[in-house]
């Protein structure tokens, strides 16, 4: 079985949820629990087009599929986070 992904690599993690006070420090702080986040302009938000909703992406240097996992594992059980890709 052929890998997807070789580490070290940069990776983006995108998590939706509503745009309540919060969100961007909750989302970064699960992250930063399993990863480094070297810079702040590795941090992007954007609002849905009617603003109820907010996408971060963060871009981290993973450094294996398990880191990967338990970020995705994490950030999926939050009631708070709506979606991931």
């Amino acid at each position: 079985m052929s890998k997807l992904l070789t580490f070290p690599c940069k990776f983006p993690i995108k998590v939706m949820g509503a745009n309540q006070a919060g969100f961007e420090s909750l989302v970064l702080e699960i992250i930063q629990k399993h990863a480094s986040i070297a810079a702040e302009e590795l941090v992007s938000t954007r609002l849905s087009r009617g603003g109820r909703f907010l996408s971060l992406t963060v871009h981290i240097l993973a450094q294996s599929q398990d880191q990967l996992d338990a970020i995705y594992r994490e950030l999926s059980a939050h009631e708070r986070v709506l979606m991931m890709l």
